[in-house]
């Protein structure tokens, strides 16, 4: 039975996210804290729900259990719904075993039999693991007014990152004549931000061909995008301008994080305009100790803190006791800094312990070699015994004592 609906988004979170380490161990990239009170995952959902769509596909694959109950029946983003909602999509089991999702455009292709029970007209494709705020009607309404055939978000970066990107070169109506993916001599600095709106009929049909070609990788920016390119079909580029950050790497969430409480960075969580839903159990308030000083900090709901926070995002249900210090660090849900212990430009994930006097990470400028430097990553459950000291750089596996 189909229920006719006008735009399906399709959220791509799968991914391992391999490059976060010991942080996607035991969960799915999208599921990562960040910022505090929130997941990933909770701003491309938002992000729908602002714009007024309420059926949603996420595509899920590695590690899904912690995602799949941090989603549950999507009432928080007001997704639980008779008609449409919220939908947790994981590869089909083919005969003969699982058939895991090839590629970005092989998950979609797994799922033409889902968007075709709500006969869409558009097709919103979306990744797990971006932070930003976005009105997709608006990039709808553009793909809609220039007859499009596939419209992509772009985003205009500084030209000596643009290689590390999928960059389009456009004529002055927007309309893209050329995709390079990750080019070594990029001709422009506009690049795709993995968000697309593809006119479904157009976006089926060169899905289907794209699985029944044994060369293809099955992937949206290596093969679906520049075949449609190549057909000469309408593609525009949609000009976005705003906050966005991939946070694929450690440095890159580590950024994010801290950019929430940057006066300078364009990224306000507390807008009521453009709300950012999550799942979050309610805490007490937080409470300062009369020692504790607390200085260009983000502290959660629920955080005993008695030591000293220096530009830090602390999430909630964190302890920090007495004489325990952090700076410019990410402390994730639950985790505990005990007496005398030290954590600096450091990730520390859900529920480790560091116990006195143990030292995390390093100030930048009291190394000799500043190739030495970069973020320590404490793993989820993890323990860090007393007096002990984990380097710049370092990882720490999820639940190991060390």
């Amino acid at each position: 039975m189909k229920h006719k609906t006008d735009v399906v988004a399709m959220l791509l979170a799968g991914g391992q996210g391999s490059r976060l380490g010991v942080l996607t161990k035991s969960i799915a990239k999208p599921a990562v804290p960040y910022g505090g009170n929130y997941r990933i995952i909770d701003f491309p959902l938002s992000n729908c729900v602002n714009s007024g769509i309420y059926t949603v596909g996420v595509l899920t694959q590695y590690q899904p259990l912690v995602l799949n109950d941090y989603l549950g029946n999507g009432q928080p983003w007001d997704l639980d719904r008779i008609n449409g909602g919220v939908h947790v999509l994981s590869p089909y089991e083919a005969i003969g075993g699982a058939e895991w999702y090839k590629g970005t455009a092989n998950a979609i292709y797994q799922n033409i039999a889902f968007i075709e029970k709500y006969d869409p007209e558009y097709v919103v494709i979306l990744s797990g693991d971006h932070i930003y705020k976005m009105n997709y009607a608006k990039m709808i309404d553009f793909h809609k007014k220039n007859n499009a055939d596939c419209t992509i978000a772009v985003l205009e970066v500084p030209w000596e990152e643009a290689s590390r990107f999928g960059i389009l070169a456009t004529d002055e109506n927007n309309k893209i004549y050329e995709f390079a993916e990750k080019p070594a001599e990029p001709k422009s600095n506009k690049a795709s931000m993995g968000v697309y709106v593809f006119s479904w009929d157009k976006l089926r049909k060169y899905l289907i061909e794209d699985e029944a070609n044994p060369d293809s990788s099955n992937d949206f920016g290596k093969n679906i995008i520049p075949t449609m390119l190549a057909d000469d079909q309408r593609m525009f580029a949609f000009p976005f301008k705003g906050y966005w950050k991939d946070v694929g790497t450690i440095d890159s969430l580590w950024e994010a994080n801290l950019d929430i409480i940057n006066p300078n960075v364009d990224l306000d969580l507390s807008d009521k305009t453009w709300k950012v839903y999550s799942r979050n159990p309610m805490a007490p308030p937080h409470y300062i100790g009369e020692d504790a000083v607390v200085e260009k900090s983000s502290i959660g709901e629920g955080c005993e803190i008695d030591g000293t926070v220096d530009y830090s995002v602390v999430s909630p249900d964190v302890i920090i006791e007495k004489g325990a210090e952090v700076k410019y660090s990410v402390i994730m849900p639950g985790a505990v800094i005990k007496e005398g212990a030290k954590v600096y430009y450091s990730i520390v994930a859900e529920n480790a312990v560091i116990e006195k006097g143990a030292q995390i990470g390093e100030i930048p400028e009291q190394l000799e070699n500043s190739e030495d430097w970069g973020i320590a990553v404490i793993g989820s459950g993890a323990t860090i015994t007393e007096g002990k000291k984990v380097a710049p750089k370092e990882m720490i596996a999820s639940g190991e004592e060390v």
